[in-house]
């Protein structure tokens, strides 16, 4: 009896992780590219120089401080 109910309770748990993992998955939407109409895809060649873009500030930026490590 107590084997049916850990096998109850493992299925009804993974049906909940399931219906969890699906609804994540639909609803992520990812964030508009510059420059591009909203709801119509980007083309690879947008994307790429978004990435650029996106380097080229990062690079640009003062460099971080890292404290002393410790002896």
């Amino acid at each position: 009896m107590r084997a049916i109910f850990t096998i109850v309770g493992l299925v009804v748990v993974l049906a909940i992780v399931g219906v969890l993992a699906r609804k994540q998955l639909t609803a992520g939407v990812a964030p508009p590219v510059e420059g591009t109409v909203p709801g119509t895809p980007a083309t690879p060649q947008q994307q790429v120089q978004q990435f650029q873009k996106a380097a080229e500030s990062a690079m640009q930026q003062a460099p971080r401080t890292m404290p002393d490590e410790p002896k």
